[in-house]
C-alpha cells in the first residue's frame, strides 16, 4: 500500500508540492491501484486526492500592530531606529513648525490686528527661527503689545 508515486504524480497534476496532496486514509488501496495520470486524474474528481489549502504566515498580529501606530502608540524610545533627522528630515520639521507660524500672522494681518511694520519684523522673526511654536509667538506677540488697540 505505498502510495508515494501516486502522491508525486498527484502533485504534478494539482500543481503543488507533496505535502500539500491529501489521500483519503480509506481509500488507500484503490489509490495504490491507480498507476497513470488518467487514473490520478479520475481519484482526484472523485474526492479521494485532495489538495491541502496553504499554511501561511496570519496577518491579524502585523494588523493590530499597524492599528495602534497609526493611534501614535508603540512610538516610544524604545522602538526607534535611527536618529531624529532620520525619522523626520531638518527640512520638512521646518516646514511643519514655519508654515503655521506664517498662517497665523498672516490671519492677524488680515483682521487688522497687526500694524504693517510689526507683521514685517514678526515674519521676519518667524523665518529666523526665533518661535517655536504659534503658542509661542502669540504670547509673545501679547507680552510685547504688538496687537491694536
Amino acid at each position: 500500500m505505498n502510495v508515494k508515486v501516486q502522491k508525486r504524480i498527484a502533485a504534478e497534476v494539482l500543481g503543488c508540492g507533496i505535502h500539500r496532496i491529501w489521500i483519503n486514509p480509506e481509500e488507500k488501496d484503490k489509490v495504490s491501484m491507480a498507476i497513470t495520470r488518467g487514473d490520478v486524474k479520475k481519484l482526484v474528481r472523485d474526492g479521494v486526492i485532495k489538495k491541502r489549502p496553504e499554511v501561511s504566515i496570519s496577518k491579524g498580529r502585523a494588523r493590530t500592530l499597524h492599528k495602534k501606530k497609526k493611534l501614535g502608540r508603540r512610538k516610544g524610545h524604545g522602538s526607534r531606529k535611527g536618529k531624529k533627522t532620520a525619522r523626520m528630515s531638518k527640512k520638512r520639521a521646518w516646514i511643519n513648525r514655519v508654515r503655521p507660524l506664517r498662517r497665523k500672522l498672516r490671519d492677524l494681518r488680515e483682521k487688522n490686528k497687526l500694524e504693517p511694520k510689526s507683521y514685517r519684523k514678526l515674519y521676519k522673526m518667524a523665518g529666523s527661527g526665533a518661535f517655536r511654536s504659534v503658542a509661542y509667538m502669540e504670547s509673545y506677540i501679547t507680552e510685547h503689545e504688538y496687537t491694536k488697540r
